[in-house]
């Protein structure tokens, strides 16, 4: 995990940062063009995707960087730092939302100029698409939690910002003034919904969840065709901190093996599960099989 900066999420957490700048002058923008509080809904976002991208940035450069005395396996888990504090600020807009819009609905006010209010908020929204595409790709690449996150949040803005223009569309057909709060509202129980989901997998992860159950079967492939060479494994645990997966299982031998043997044979299987997860840590441990003790396995 100890990668150059140029080489690793940061940068990509960097453009998060300029399109959340760039889309809330255009959304502030919109709101304060048109008077409309589901455009406030949706400039509020921003800001919550603006601060995101912020925590992200501090907790994704300490997840880069690598081991120290204090922290042997690494900081990836601050990642999930940044996820929580995410879906948390989501939540907060999503009150505020709400609450604005219940005002809005007890005293209704006039909507201004919003043919050009929705220009802006379509452009500010295809910044939001195009980063959120990039995000989600390098999300991918370098199997980042906290750059997953903030491209479906970016996502989330962009379906937000469609619906939010669509209910202002109709209200300047109809002129339907209540359309309003109720898009808002209709914003803020989406964005609810996008919070509760990312606390949710952040809370998972902290809690050193085990890898999918995919993700075993191929280790398991990998271990079981070292049977015909009579070997044997069991006690196979594993758990995952954001990018980095660990993997520890109890290898089974022949008590007539010597040290040599068995070390080689372990770099092997290291190797060929390192070959499948290049962000793993693999711990193997060796035990005799005519040992009846080698069979315990606390889980079982």
């Amino acid at each position: 995990m100890n990668r150059d900066v140029n080489h690793s999420p940061v940068k990509y957490v960097w453009m998060s940062i300029a399109a959340s700048v760039a889309t809330i002058f255009l959304k502030g923008g919109a709101y304060f063009l048109t008077g409309s509080v589901g455009l406030f809904s949706d400039a509020l976002e921003s800001f919550i995707n603006l601060a995101a991208a912020v925590m992200a940035l501090i907790c994704i450069t300490i997840a880069v960087s690598p081991p120290d005395r204090e922290h042997p396996f690494g900081h990836n888990k601050a990642e999930y730092f940044s996820s929580v504090l995410e879906g948390t600020l989501i939540l907060i807009a999503a009150v505020a939302i709400g609450v604005t819009a219940i005002e809005r609905i007890i005293n209704p006010g006039e909507l201004r100029e919003l043919g050009t209010g929705l220009v802006i908020s379509a452009f500010a929204s295809s910044i939001n698409f195009f980063t959120s595409l990039v995000l989600m790709r390098a999300g991918k690449k370098y199997n980042s939690i906290t750059l997953e996150a903030d491209a479906h949040h970016l996502m989330t803005d962009v379906w937000t910002t469609a619906g939010v223009i669509a209910g202002l569309f109709l209200v300047k057909i109809t002129g339907w003034l209540i359309l309003d709060p109720v898009i808002a509202i209709l914003v803020a129980l989406n964005i609810v919904f996008t919070g509760v989901k990312l606390i949710k997998r952040s809370v998972s992860g902290l809690m050193d969840e085990a890898l999918p159950e995919e993700e075993l079967d191929r280790i398991k492939m990998i271990l079981d065709r070292y049977e015909g060479e009579g070997l044997s494994y069991h006690s196979l645990y594993t758990r995952k901190a954001a990018s980095k997966k660990f993997i520890f299982l109890h290898l089974l031998v022949p008590g007539n093996w010597h040290i040599k043997r068995g070390h080689e044979v372990t770099k092997r299987i290291e190797g060929e599960i390192g070959a499948v997860f290049s962000d793993a840590d693999v711990f193997i441990h060796l035990e005799p099989l005519n040992d009846p003790d080698a069979f315990d396995d606390y889980l079982e």
